[in-house]
């Protein structure tokens, strides 16, 4: 097939040139996108030669290889993952437009208003553009595995257009070859992609190999016979490996885990909560959770979730295993490692079989306990997580399905008319408080506190030394429809003008 040029999607050469040209404090996170992506790749791989027999994975498994060219100024990373067709090319780069690109300029642009830096590469799902932070040219080649497909060329200066054209390849898997820019020399030095590596992508399941020339000693530039053996490569593997969720929890770092945990998230924050256990029983796994600091911009688009990575006796399954967890903790982060489940298993077992269904039971209950501790325990952190997962985390209360609505409401937290500004109370709290006569829990829905804390019909409640509970999520009305009561205690809506609190003459 000839060349063939095309331009970028208007939304895709905006997004090219804020990640170009914006200011990062980080541009080395170029290089865990590329791990990550690769990672992915190799991952897609192993799950697909389950039960494709046309993909043949290289012997010895997985491997990611980076190799640094100082005279010709290009950095390769390789792969021998699943690859791309011309077609996949084409939707996963050259039209990346959907449904969260505007979102993600919009949020972009907010940062820059603000004179805030923006790291936002990760955790938009853009990995690949952060090339052009460091590369004024980026070339990609690739073959896709598992049938007789070409191997095929991407090109781009990140300047409007793209090419694509027929390539060779032996084997199937990609090349990203970054043309390195003037000024960013220093991801060519093998101290200093190691040195990325391991902050960033240490854990990553398979070597990441670095391959560079082997320096030629004094006798070797005398013996012209050493000539090759001087002139040849080395490799060394500069990652740790080990699945850091295979690891004891004493023997694991803070900081270890916060690097995972941006590798699995694609967030920039560390987590807010750590959960690291192995259950043991009918169903025995292995679970490192976390829960995030900030709520992602796509938290309410449910097509783009990626939440819980799925293994199965070290195979990689899913990145987003969905039956994992219900919908209202679709926040959760991490990886669950299962040697129950079977190595074929589909999309249809993973919604149906009972093996999920018991490990999907021992991580709600997990994360509810460990939410009840940090209420506890740590009230200021857990209005931090109330305050970026509280809207979805009230959806629990509708979609229960597993007995935990008790819990549930423990968890909840509301404003109320004695409540300050920055503060919250929960439903036993509300009825710790509650004055003798008083016989139920009372709210009032509105827009926000300022507007429904001045409402006329309040003033009945504050003279009797009623508190109120002011409900101003979205979500509220639908989620009073089933809260109808708390330890005995009936809601009732005081906006319905059906509320006696007193006697006739009163």
């Amino acid at each position: 097939m000839a060349k063939k040029t095309r331009k970028f999607k208007t939304e895709v050469q905006q997004l090219l040139d804020l990640v170009i040209h914006s200011l990062y404090s980080k541009k080395e996170i170029f290089l865990r996108e590329l791990i990550s992506n690769a990672s992915d790749a190799i991952d897609r791989a192993r799950f697909e030669a389950l039960t494709n027999k046309g993909i043949d994975l290289a012997e010895g498994g997985g491997r990611i290889e980076l190799v640094p060219d100082k005279e010709a100024r290009t950095l390769t990373l390789r792969d021998n993952g699943i690859g791309m067709s011309q077609e996949e090319i084409e939707t996963n780069i050259g039209t990346i437009a959907n449904s969260g690109t505007r979102k993600y300029l919009e949020s972009i642009r907010e940062q820059a208003e603000k004179g805030t830096d923006a790291e936002f590469i990760g955790q938009f799902g853009v990995g690949f553009y952060a090339s052009f932070m460091v590369a004024d040219r980026v070339d990609l080649v690739t073959r896709r595995a598992g049938g007789d497909e070409a191997a095929w060329c991407w090109s781009s200066q990140g300047a409007g257009k793209y090419t694509v054209e027929e390539a060779t390849r032996d084997a199937s898997g990609t090349d990203v070859i970054l043309h390195i820019a003037e000024g960013q020399e220093e991801y060519l030095d093998g101290w200093r992609l190691k040195s990325i590596v391991r902050q960033y992508s240490n854990y990553i399941d398979y070597p990441i190999v670095l391959i560079t020339p082997a320096e030629a000693s004094a006798e070797a530039e005398e013996d012209g016979e050493k000539e090759d053996e001087a002139s040849s490569s080395q490799e060394e593997v500069v990652n740790a490996q080990t699945a850091i969720w295979k690891k004891a929890r004493t023997d694991v770092t803070d900081d270890e885990y916060s690097e995972f945990y941006k590798h699995v998230s694609h967030d920039m924050a560390d987590p807010l909560r750590i959960i690291h256990y192995a259950a043991e029983g009918t169903t025995e796994f292995l679970a490192l959770l976390f829960i995030p600091k900030q709520a992602p911009w796509d938290l309410h688009l449910r097509e783009e979730r990626k939440g819980i990575h799925l293994y199965v006796k070290n195979v990689f399954i899913s990145d987003d295993c969905r039956s994992l967890l219900p919908e209202y903790l679709r926040f959760v982060r991490g990886v669950v490692d299962s040697s129950d489940l079977p190595l074929n298993v589909s999309r249809e077992i993973l919604q149906d079989d009972a093996i999920i269904r018991r490990i999907r039971k021992s991580l709600v209950g997990r994360l509810l306990k460990e939410l009840g501790d940090l209420l506890g325990k740590d009230r200021e952190t857990y209005h931090t997580f109330y305050e970026a997962f509280g809207l979805v985390f009230k959806e629990g209360i509708t979609q229960d399905m597993e007995n935990n609505s008790d819990k549930l409401k423990d968890l909840l937290l509301f404003r109320s008319t004695t409540t300050e500004e920055t503060t919250y109370t929960t439903l036993k709290e509300y009825t710790d408080r509650m004055p003798s006569g008083q016989e139920a829990i009372y709210f009032l829905i509105g827009e926000n506190k300022a507007a429904i804390g001045h409402a006329p019909h309040l003033e009945a409640f504050r003279s009797k030394g009623y508190e109120v509970l002011l409900l101003t999520d979205p979500i509220d009305e639908w989620m009073v429809q089933r809260l109808t009561e708390y330890d005995g205690k009936s809601l009732q809506d005081i906006g319905r003008g059906d509320i006696g609190l007193g006697d006739e003459e009163e």
